[in-house]
């Protein structure tokens, strides 16, 4: 049973547990008398938030020890801003306590050597006493007979103990506890934004080998010899003028292949992200503290909720 420091468990604990008001340094005094013996240090919760100690600092009564105080153990005064110890009303029993330091982590041993000291039944009829406003004097039956509402100690171990088998310590009721709230839990739901992935778009160049054909034109000259049909007759003299350079001209032509490269669009894409929306279901258990009122008699009791008024 892992226990925090309540700033630690909740740093808003001012505004959501005490309307504003802060409970650190309210004077502690020994059980309903006006002994003072010190001031809340500190506040320790378990994992629930639940209040499971109050850390006292006993400045000079016992020279300067912090010591641990059950939340069941106490009564608070809210006219007189002040905390009760109940129980711990001499500093014998305050130096049989153990030591507290914020350093330490608070587990089952010392809490043991916690409990003890305050399972001493000479302690249980003090706190009885002290609820009367009579002086406390430990009887020999007192002293001897174990405390009823106190486990034995084959009834648990480290595994199996709870803080519900000791309410006489840890519970918290309307009559002693009037500005300690109840806790419960409650399932809240976040959602937190992870990146799973990237991708990458990007280009990158393929060759290959293309052919085309382009057809072509080539002129070319063709020379006929061919014997004339008047071959044999006679010419006049005159009619026919020999030159020497007398020449016939033609031009030749043929195409040839021009070949190039031209880049053309051949697709375009387009990359976009679209959102997939999904709901997740959990099944969780959690807990809730309720009052428990042990009632004797036929008192006049009121049980109507009274909200608290919020402090701006």
């Amino acid at each position: 049973m892992a226990l925090f420091k309540l700033a630690d468990f909740n740093p808003n604990y001012r505004e959501e547990a005490f309307d504003g008001e802060e409970i650190k340094g309210l004077d502690v005094y020994a059980g309903k008398t006006d002994e003072k013996i010190g001031n809340i240090h500190d506040v320790l919760v378990d994992e629930s938030g639940c209040f499971r100690y109050l850390v006292i600092d006993t400045g000079f009564w016992i020279f300067g020890k912090k010591i641990l105080l059950p939340v069941g153990r106490c009564h608070v005064d809210t006219k007189a801003q002040r905390i009760c110890a109940i129980g711990l009303s001499n500093k014998h029993q305050a130096e049989n306590l153990p030591e507290y330091d914020d350093s330490m982590t608070v587990d089952y041993d010392y809490e043991e050597r916690v409990r003890n000291v305050y399972r001493v039944p000479s302690v249980e009829a003090s706190a009885q006493v002290e609820a009367s406003g009579v002086e406390a004097v430990p009887t020999r039956a007192a002293i001897s007979r174990p405390v009823s509402s106190q486990p034995t100690t084959a009834a648990y171990n480290r595994n199996t103990y709870t803080y519900e088998q000791e309410p006489v310590m840890y519970q918290m009721n309307e009559q002693e506890h009037q500005q300690l709230r109840l806790y419960e839990e409650r399932l809240v739901a976040s959602k937190r934004r992870q990146q799973t992935g990237e991708i990458a778009v990007g280009k990158r160049v393929e060759t290959q080998t293309a052919q085309v054909s382009v057809p072509v034109e080539k002129e070319r000259i063709i020379i006929q010899r061919k014997t004339p049909e008047n071959t044999g007759i006679y010419v006049a003299p005159g009619e026919v003028d020999f030159h020497k350079t007398e020449v016939a001209r033609m031009d030749v032509y043929e195409e040839t292949a021009n070949i190039n490269k031209q880049p053309f669009v051949r697709e375009e894409v387009d990359i976009k992200k679209e959102v997939e929306r999904d709901t997740v279901d959990s099944t969780e258990t959690i807990r809730r503290e309720e009052l428990e009122v042990d009632i004797k008699g036929n008192p006049a009791v009121n049980r109507s909720r009274k909200r608290p008024n919020k402090k701006r």
